[in-house]
């Protein structure tokens, strides 16, 4: 029984694991892009403009995403910051808000070609042995996951991407204050987390999402 646990476990990382990489470096680069796209060159002189994954990889957040596949539930975990200087932006607060939306963006845009490669494989091979089979899970997690990207990096919680766009329409001291709050940022995250209020947050808004892609391609959830 222990051994089938370990099995079924390693097997659930292994499947989400690729996918649920793929989405994290591309929010990654996609901020640099954008920010790069804008006037500030930082993340290329950096090197942050690959989908290499180690430039992007913070240990404690590939830990963090490793438990919490393994424990089931919400997965969580986070790549290092691409580092974007407001100063070459020709408006500083729009530019940090157009750079912060290109990461949800980019996942919602890339969990849309995970559904329609899903509905692709399941047309012309339904899950026929245990490669198919791997693919089609890998799709499906990898869906739900950019999906649950979108919607945790979209909350308005100092440092996450949604933070920074409810800081543009703030007025300009209420959104230093605001921001200020973003060195507990973290904490804030992982004490939401630690008491199941994380899902109780986003799980709604992830199926509701989840649903609406899914049912593009008639697939079932």
């Amino acid at each position: 029984m222990m051994e089938f646990d370990i099995f079924a476990t390693v097997q659930r990382v292994s499947v989400i694991f690729i996918p649920a990489l793929l989405g994290i470096i591309l929010h990654e680069v996609a901020h640099g892009w954008v920010a790069d796209r804008l006037g500030d060159p930082t993340a290329r002189f950096m090197g942050r403009l690959t989908i290499n994954p180690l430039p992007h990889i913070d240990p404690l957040g590939l830990a963090v995403f490793v438990i919490t596949s393994a424990l089931g539930g919400f997965v969580f975990g986070w790549a290092r910051p691409v580092p974007v200087n407001p100063r070459h932006f020709r408006n500083p607060a729009k530019g940090m808000m157009l750079v912060a939306l290109a990461g949800p963006v980019t996942n919602l845009l890339l969990a849309l070609v995970m559904a329609l490669l899903l509905r692709v494989v399941l047309e012309v091979n339904p899950a026929d042995g245990p490669v198919a089979e791997f693919v089609v899970r890998a799709l499906y997690y990898g869906a739900g996951i950019n999906v649950g990207l979108a919607c945790l990096n979209l909350l308005p919680i100092p440092p996450l991407d949604g933070s920074r766009v409810l800081a543009y329409f703030l007025p300009f001291n209420v959104a230093v204050r605001y921001m200020s709050v973003e060195r507990y940022g973290m904490v804030i995250l992982i004490g939401l987390m630690a008491l199941g209020l994380l899902d109780k947050l986003l799980l709604p808004l992830m199926l509701w999402c989840l649903r609406t892609l899914f049912s593009l391609f008639g697939l079932p959830m």
